[in-house]
């Protein structure tokens, strides 16, 4: 399922085998929350843009169009016409972040649709069945992603009641897959560690979690407002409970300077918004820095984004092309700006693989985060 083949330190290089393919580590994984990337950017463009895994949410999924109407028809894969890996989040993260007047107890949250109000109950057996009715290769525990700043009272009360409920997790993920009918017979289990920005309960419920023997585990939690040393940190004071022969997914992120230095820390898999949701805005990514492409400066520019870059774009546009689309409001200058935006990240990802292989991935780092931390 999955092997790490090189190490530079922490830095892990690695391949993950799920029933929809190999997947090469570490990994971007490109943000379909709700079946589609947005910017109008379909399953077909993520092979022009070198994806490996789209993600998708249980939460967004479940309220529309609903996962059993995805299961009638045939599972996610089918339905977005995607046929690499899958990974689904449980849809935690959502239901405290965007449900209205929800109630947490020990069975699950009981909550408002963002989408209409409707009142909703979901804990693991729910979050379970879910993910089972979607197909997806990967999927995620039903986890409480505490808010930031927490006291360590709620911090440690949440993180126990998130193992209780991961223990659940697993035995209804096991009982259906073995029904016989499941959309996905392969589909894995991830666990969340969580315990806010408390070293002495991530520690403890990362140890707690890697005794119930999951397919991966993740860190849920971070990059919710605490600053990103303290990120570090906390994956510093984890990442040696975490089981070797395991995938690491880092949630929710991030910037290429935090994806660089969280494979130092050991961390294989990564997902976020940001490039698609930058993108969209006009600000890109290329090999010099980030740029805002609306500046009066690219007006009149006729090179292409990045000179460096070999995406369907930069092949054949220009700045000041872009520029103009955006400046006129056209769609299609969010389209092309996501599809740049994605290829950067999946070719950062890939120059990462290739430096740990060579040995040179200390070098990469080093040159690489003050250019990437800074703009054109």
């Amino acid at each position: 399922m999955f092997q790490v083949t090189h190490t530079q330190g922490k830095a892990r290089r690695g391949e993950f085998t799920c029933a929809h393919g190999t997947v090469q580590t570490p990994v971007f994984m490109n943000v379909g929350t709700q079946a589609a990337i947005k910017g109008a950017v379909s399953a077909l463009d993520l092979k022009d843009v070198g994806c490996q895994i789209e993600l998708s949410n249980t939460y967004h999924l479940h309220l529309r169009p609903g996962d059993t109407v995805i299961r009638d028809a045939g599972g996610l894969h089918s339905f977005m016409n995607w046929d690499g890996p899958i990974l689904t989040d449980s849809g935690g993260f959502q239901v405290f972040s965007l449900a209205k007047l929800r109630k947490i107890d020990e069975e699950g949250v009981t909550f408002s649709s963002h989408v209409d109000g409707r009142r909703i109950f979901m804990g693991p057996e729910e979050s379970m069945q879910i993910q089972a009715n979607l197909g997806s290769d990967v999927a995620m525990a039903f986890d409480e992603c505490v808010e930031n700043p927490s006291t360590e009272e709620y911090a440690s009360a949440s993180c126990q009641r998130t193992l209780r409920w991961l223990e659940r997790c697993v035995r209804a993920h096991r009982e259906l897959l073995g029904r016989g009918d499941a959309v996905n017979p392969g589909q894995m289990l991830f666990g969340i560690n969580q315990g806010s920005i408390y070293p002495k309960w991530r520690i403890w419920h990362m140890q707690q979690i890697a005794e119930l023997d999951c397919d991966g585990y993740g860190i849920g939690g971070l990059a919710v407002g605490e600053p990103v040393e303290t990120m570090y940190e906390i994956i510093e004071d984890i990442e040696p409970w975490m089981p070797a022969d395991k995938p690491r997914y880092l949630m929710g992120v991030g910037t290429p300077v935090n994806i660089i230095e969280c494979v130092a820390r050991g961390v294989d898999f990564f997902d976020c918004v940001l490039p698609a949701r930058n993108a969209r805005h006009g600000k890109l990514y290329t090999w010099n820095g980030s740029m805002n492409i609306r500046n009066e400066r690219y007006k009149n520019d006729s090179l292409p984004i990045d000179p460096r870059c070999r995406c369907p774009v930069c092949r054949s546009f220009s700045r000041r092309y872009l520029r103009h689309l955006f400046v006129a409001g056209e769609m299609l200058a969010m389209r092309l700006a996501v599809l740049h935006n994605l290829y950067f990240y999946n070719d950062l990802m890939a120059k990462i693989r290739q430096a740990i292989e060579e040995d040179t991935f200390d070098e990469f780092r080093k040159k690489y985060v003050p250019v990437l931390d800074g703009r054109v």
